[in-house]
């Protein structure tokens, strides 16, 4: 596995998969894949650059607008994962973001995720920050996205 880097194909993360993460039959919660790919973008935010906390402080914040995911096969407790994302597009207020999840290189979880850009104080989208916008741009991959 990688260690978390940002490259021109995008953004790789490891995860480890915990006790907490599984259910009953030892298999990670369908949910929980989700939470991965969370903590990945919000890593490779910070890696860019750019702070949540204080992006909020000036008004910024992101929601999930629509996720899509396919189970191809289980992940285990303990096992070493890495998610791989890189961006399909982006509009003036939102990013689509395709989200990997592999053991090695055995691919467990493919996903995509839209992300908008809000106003916090209306809840209403906004564009998206021209700094970070610009240092998205390289890793935009349109022929890339499986799950459209």
């Amino acid at each position: 596995m990688t260690s978390p880097a940002q490259h021109v194909a995008g953004f790789s993360w490891p995860v480890r998969v915990y006790y907490e993460d599984t259910d009953s039959f030892g298999v990670v919660y369908y949910a929980n894949y989700f939470r991965f790919l969370e903590r990945a973008r919000t890593e490779w935010l910070r890696a860019l650059g750019f702070d949540q906390v204080e992006m909020a402080a000036q008004g910024v914040g992101f929601v999930v607008r629509s996720v899509q995911g396919e189970y191809l096969k289980p992940a285990r407790f303990n096992d070493m994962l890495e998610v791989r994302s890189h961006i399909a597009s982006t509009t003036r207020a939102a990013v689509d973001f395709v989200q990997r999840l592999y053991r090695g290189d055995e691919l467990l979880f493919d996903g995509t995720v839209r992300v908008v850009s809000i106003d916090m104080a209306k809840n209403r989208p906004v564009s998206l920050p021209a700094a970070l916008r610009e240092r998205l741009l390289p890793s935009i991959q349109p022929s890339a996205s499986t799950l459209t």
